[in-house]
């Protein structure tokens, strides 16, 4: 390969490069847009369970009255 051949195509690759920048700048639009943001509900942590303490289960109630729980929901008709 000549020395005017690899300065010719340097110069090619050049104004290829420069021609493809100005014709994104001219649109204003990316090629790859970035992603849009989810929305992502972090969730506070349960103290009791998650705490480096000595007793860490769930203080749950000695006795339980099935009266004032609800009633199990039927299923679909």
């Amino acid at each position: 390969m000549q020395l005017g051949e690899i300065i010719a195509n340097t110069f090619a690759a050049i104004l290829v490069i420069c021609g493809l920048a100005f014709i994104f700048l001219v649109t204003g639009r990316l090629v790859f847009p970035r992603r849009q943001a989810r929305m992502v509900v972090i969730l506070s942590a349960d103290q009791d369970t998650t705490a480096s303490i000595i007793n860490t289960h769930p203080r749950l109630p000695t006795t339980f009255n099935l009266a004032l729980a609800p009633s199990r929901p039927l299923g679909r008709n």
